[in-house]
């Protein structure tokens, strides 16, 4: 199997793997899909994730919000092949985060962001991990979107599973209902990654990728806000010092960061349980 073959073919490559007919090598990857380097017969490296116990049209979300994302010059691997079982791309050698490399990716997430969408959500079902994300097109306020999107299903899902009590539940209930109050200013709506915790930013040998979106139109303070989750992208201050040189953000913004990141953080209750129930709180405290 060379790439010219995979590329006609990519509903046999579990075949060969399986029949051990290509080399693979299993790599660090989410919670969610099995990620694999696979070397070809004509010596091409590709990346491969396969959907083995996800939802139903994971991938194909995936690759969709990867075209959305490159459509506006985002940096994102190039998707080779895909089918519903197997998502491949570009083998992109890992290296060490650089100070270079941080200012291009906050340049280019202002170019992302600015690129923008017509409405917010996207025209096909999302996921965030594998829960469903609800991406279903809407015209209301950015305030409203949020909450009844992507705050309140998550909320929901946290209390059916025990992960919240219904004292924790009350709490961020009172945060959804100033969420006028604490919303940023309204801007034309953004093009996004969706889900840019550190961890789905791939430091390459000369520049940053962005990986594992759950691409959708929002607030761009979403973005980065999120890249500030669990000790904060290496270099952070020089990717947000670069994102303003292009595109300043809102005044206020740092201030906000607690209410994008609850989005993310009541996805985590919601798929994995109570030990990210302090996080959600201390969120919750800060607004």
């Amino acid at each position: 199997m060379d790439l010219e073959y995979l590329r006609a073919h990519p509903d046999k490559l579990p075949m060969f793997i399986e029949h051990q007919r290509i080399r693979s090598t299993p790599v660090g990857g989410g919670s969610i899909s099995v990620t694999q380097r696979l070397t070809l017969d004509d010596g091409t490296d590709v990346f491969a994730k396969f959907n083995e116990d996800g939802p139903p049209g994971l991938l194909e979300a995936e690759t969709r919000g990867i075209a959305w994302l490159a459509e506006a010059g985002a940096p994102v691997p190039h998707v080779l092949c895909a089918t519903a079982e197997v998502l491949v791309s570009d083998w992109i050698d890992p290296g060490a985060p650089g100070v270079v490399a941080a200012e291009e990716l906050g340049r280019r997430l202002a170019e992302l962001h600015r690129f923008g969408t017509k409405t917010f959500g996207a025209p096909w079902p999302g996921f965030i991990g594998r829960l469903p994300l609800d991406n279903e097109v809407a015209e209301r306020s950015w305030s409203g979107w949020f909450a009844s999107r992507r705050l309140l299903p998550y909320l929901r899902d946290s209390r059916d599973n025990g992960s919240l009590s219904a004292a924790d539940v009350a709490a961020v209930e009172a945060v959804i209902t100033r969420i006028e109050e604490l919303a940023p200013p309204a801007e034309p709506v953004a093009r996004l990654h969706g889900d840019l915790w550190p961890g789905n930013i791939h430091w390459g040998r000369d520049r940053a990728w962005l990986v594992d979106p759950a691409a959708h139109g929002g607030h761009r303070e979403t973005d980065i806000a999120l890249l500030h989750l669990w000790g904060g992208a290496p270099h952070l201050d020089r990717i947000v010092a670069a994102y303003h040189e292009m595109w300043p953000l809102p005044e206020g913004w740092r201030h906000r960061i607690p209410l994008h990141q609850l989005h993310l953080l009541l996805v985590h209750t919601a798929m994995f349980g109570s030990g990210y129930r302090d996080q959600v709180m201390d969120a919750v405290r800060q607004l």
